[in-house]
């Protein structure tokens, strides 16, 4: 969705209506996750994908139609593996898509949301896709306030309650409520898709494998900070557009900055004055991945070092080090490969084992 905001804002504030599917749930093998967007505008433009173009022609029709009728639409394929080809959906899986016509009228919210979204701001948006709710109806949540209604009170303090939630968390999905917002009931479904802050990726040591790890932290969607205390190396134009570089401690950069759960900590430093002190202050704070780089013996001494520091063994066991997966990476771009592949592979709960040594779901429901 973020990517194709842009063109959808330009078309709310000309005035022009436009067609929005959005995945608002999946299961087996499907080809995009909830919150994948595709839109149909004026003079019949297409942006964004909801599979990978397996069925985005009878989605650009669907698009259509509700721009015509005004009223949203909730429309599932799926089809076993055997049948799959010849309907168009290949991978087998199964998308549920929301596809609702957006208008000034509509959603009065859209532009101020579209805002929020360009400008980092957080916000959630709430819409009901099934249930005795009106279809299509948006409730847009930001950490102070709240804009639209779902078509009953009660409901839209419950999903206020839980888009906040969903949105400290960085999470979308669906979720269920009775009517009137009652908890223990399942009658009206809501999509709730959350738009935080992209995810940080902190790189300590400005080093030519910084620079690849930056650029494929960047192509991944984090927001990449790379920190030096040599003013020598830590340099922008060593580094790709649109990442910030900054010459500090390492350690005493950490200490200043935010970290959360979603935060990659990339130490490539192996230098004992840099990391060490660096890694006992980020073992010690929220992060998704914290990874060090340096040789077998460069790790002992390490560990060595931050055992003497203080540190627990359950604050050790966060550590990723040597860093990334072993591919064979030799060059700074191959190891930055390496790197990512181990920060994916954390995140979703994978293996690193070849796709070809495996059986069954390549993304096992759920996850």
């Amino acid at each position: 969705m973020r990517e194709i905001l842009p063109a959808l804002s330009a078309w709310y504030a000309a005035g022009s209506p436009f067609g929005l599917a959005t995945v608002v749930a999946v299961s087996r093998s499907a080809p995009r996750d909830p919150g994948a967007a595709m839109a149909v505008g004026p003079g019949d433009e297409v942006v964004g994908s909801v599979s990978g173009g397996c069925v985005e022609g009878a989605v650009f029709e669907l698009a259509q139609e509700v721009v015509a009728s005004g009223e949203a639409r909730l429309e599932t394929f799926g089809y076993s593996d055997e049948d799959a080809f010849a309907v168009g959906l290949t991978c087998g899986g199964e998308i549920t898509l929301l596809v609702r016509p957006v208008t000034a009228a509509l959603d009065p919210s859209f532009g101020e949301v579209a805002a929020s979204v360009a400008a980092g701001r957080p916000v959630t948006v709430a819409t009901v896709t099934d249930g005795p709710a009106p279809r299509g109806a948006t409730l847009a949540v930001w950490p102070d306030r709240v804009s639209g209604t779902l078509g009953a009170t009660g409901l839209d303090v419950a999903v206020t309650a839980d888009a906040r939630g969903e949105l400290a968390l960085g999470a979308t999905g669906l979720r269920h409520y009775g009517p009137h917002g009652e908890r223990r009931e399942d009658a009206v479904s809501v999509f709730l898709h959350s738009f935080a802050p992209p995810p940080r990726m902190l790189v300590f040591g400005a080093i030519d494998y910084a620079a690849a790890v930056a650029r494929i932290g960047d192509f991944l969607g984090y927001r990449v900070t790379v920190c030096d205390a040599r003013p020598v190396f830590a340099t922008p134009k060593r580094f790709p557009p649109g990442v910030e570089v900054v010459v500090d401690w390492p350690h005493r950069y950490l200490q200043g900055t935010d970290t959360d759960e979603r935060t990659v900590i990339c130490v490539l430093t192996h230098d004992p004055k840099f990391d060490v002190p660096l890694l006992q202050e980020a073992l010690r704070r929220p992060a998704a991945y914290i990874g060090a780089m340096g040789s077998r013996r460069t790790h002992d001494d390490r560990m060595t070092r931050l055992v003497d520091g203080g540190l627990t063994d359950r604050e050790l066991s966060r550590l990723r080090s040597p860093v990334g997966l072993d591919l064979g990476a030799r060059t700074p771009e191959e190891v930055a490969v390496s790197v990512a592949a181990e920060i994916v592979a954390l995140r979703w709960g994978g293996t690193g084992t070849p796709l070809t040594a495996t059986g069954g779901a390549i993304h096992p429901q759920g996850t």
